[in-house]
């Protein structure tokens, strides 16, 4: 049974420097940082990527903080359209500059030696039909899966509540349509199993155990996408994480709150202190 290494999205943090940040988690006790790759902490578009990326590995060594690489930046590639463009977009030229942006970011990982890259599929053209973005999305993935065998660093696709690949059983699809690669893990949500998958969020940390390779956590109601801060919503959290430790699940449990930066450092101590909490 492992320890849980917690960690706080930097997505929940956009007010503070990057920086600061790392301090600042470091000081509350956490164990890592989720980095969303986006242009208020580290933007991987930017010139000097090599030389950032060492300066970073070396703050987070110093530190003593763990990493995954997110990459849900809402408009990072498109600043008109959120999340845009995605895997499943009907132009080619389009899809392959969101897997530039994915390999990108597993290089990124490789030289933080963060233990994933999270993704997901994006939502499906309205002109397209389903089997149209699956395709799509098999030969997307199947570019960004060898970039990630190279690196030694898996990709951990999340099921997003309206994207194409959009629960636990979009997951197995894609995986299970691919050849089930090794290189290819699951970043499971805690709030989306509350929010629409059948079975309680403990049963799916079970059932989802051997493929798991991030965890973003946070509270959420029964058919309500929104993330809430622990408390608000309706999960039972010590199932939960009792859960993660009988799987022996070794990466990041993320606090995922992007929509409350304004009160992030208050939420970042507030959230440490309720997990905690919650495992004893």
């Amino acid at each position: 049974m492992s320890t849980l290494r917690l960690a706080y999205g930097t997505n929940g943090l956009t007010d503070l420097r990057l920086g600061d940040l790392v301090v600042m988690l470091s000081d509350l006790g956490y164990d890592g940082v989720a980095l969303t790759l986006d242009h208020m902490h580290f933007d991987p578009l930017a010139p000097g990527l090599a030389f950032r990326t060492r300066q970073l590995a070396d703050t987070l060594d110093r530190y003593g903080l763990g990493v995954t690489v997110e990459t849900g930046a809402r408009y990072l590639l498109d600043p008109r359209r959120k999340h845009h463009p995605t895997l499943v977009e009907a132009d080619p030229l389009a899809r392959a500059t969101r897997v530039a942006l994915l390999e990108t970011a597993v290089q990124i990982a490789s030289d933080l030696g963060a233990h994933a890259v999270h993704c997901f599929s994006g939502v499906l053209p309205e002109d397209s039909t389903e089997e149209e973005g699956w395709k799509r999305l098999r030969h997307s993935f199947e570019q960004i899966l060898e970039s990630a065998r190279r690196r030694g660093t898996p990709l951990a696709v999340e099921p997003e509540p309206g994207h194409l690949l959009g629960d636990l059983a979009g997951f197995h699809r894609l995986r299970e349509e691919l050849g089930d690669p090794a290189e290819l893990g699951l970043t499971l949500d805690i709030g989306h199993c509350q929010c629409l998958e059948p079975l309680p969020p403990e049963e799916c940390v079970e059932q989802s155990a051997p493929w798991l390779r991030h965890v973003q956590i946070e509270d959420m109601r029964r058919g309500v996408h929104e993330h809430l801060p622990f408390g608000q919503g309706e999960i039972d959290f010590p199932p939960v994480l009792a859960a993660l430790a009988a799987a022996d699940y070794r990466g990041l449990v993320s606090v995922e709150l992007p929509r409350d930066s304004h009160a992030g450092p208050a939420l970042a101590e507030r959230s440490l202190n309720f997990l905690r909490e919650a495992q004893r």
